[in-house]
């Protein structure tokens, strides 16, 4: 059992090398507002390789859960359990919101981009961005729950806690970005940094609860040293 639970610690680390790599190959997606031609041409024009950056978007999504169910587990075991019930909560609406965007975008590229229907074609790319800004408000929520977790049961350093709140006002900040182009835009720079802040966060953490749970082997390891 601790082998797994050392491997959903993990997870937030697979989960960010995931996503990198889904975006490497998925591309960049035309901007907000973008016409009817372009977004066939990106949408049914790489349509094989859209679908093959989907699935590894999801495998990371899947990651994503993992990583939180750890740390829940982590928050509860040390009495915490209102912050281990917050990361289970934002954790599931992050993923939620996530796979829900990541069928947006699957669907136009499978039929719905080369069906001939530009109006339909619009409105669900523009719905993906519309997406993009929601996310912001349960990764939020995602980073508050383990910084105030972790820093209430004594697991991180007060200096650590203060980048985590930064971390949180930051990420949420990325809710606001309903401009229509520019730095605060969806598809703006802000709106990047946000998602990246979010998920570099949840890396960290990972790295984190891996390094503070010793193996199986490395525990055994330390139980024996002294009887010999």
């Amino acid at each position: 059992m601790s082998d797994w639970a050392r491997m959903w610690r993990a997870s937030g680390i697979g989960a960010v090398v995931f996503l990198v790599v889904a975006s490497v190959i998925y591309g960049s997606q035309p901007k907000a507002g973008a016409s009817p031609e372009k977004l066939v041409s990106f949408f049914d024009g790489d349509r094989t390789r859209i679908l093959v950056a989907t699935v590894i978007f999801c495998i990371g999504f899947l990651n994503l859960l993992w990583f939180a169910a750890a740390l829940a587990t982590d928050l509860r075991d040390a009495r915490n359990g209102g912050w281990a019930t917050a990361a289970t909560a934002s954790s599931a609406a992050l993923a939620a919101v996530l796979f829900l965007r990541m069928a947006v975008r699957a669907s136009l590229a499978y039929s719905i981009a080369g069906s001939g229907s530009p109006q339909v074609t619009s409105g669900l790319a523009e719905l993906g961005w519309v997406l993009t800004v929601i996310v912001a408000f349960p990764e939020a929520m995602l980073v508050m729950a383990g910084s105030f977790g972790l820093w209430r049961a004594r697991m991180i350093s007060s200096a650590a806690f203060a980048v985590g709140v930064a971390a949180v006002i930051l990420v949420l900040l990325g809710g606001t970005t309903w401009a229509s182009d520019g730095f605060w835009a969806p598809d703006g720079p802000f709106a990047l940094i946000s998602q990246i802040i979010g998920f570099a966060w949840i890396a960290v953490v990972s790295v984190f609860l891996v390094m503070r749970k010793p193996s199986p082997a490395g525990a055994a390891e330390q139980v024996v040293a002294p009887a010999a």
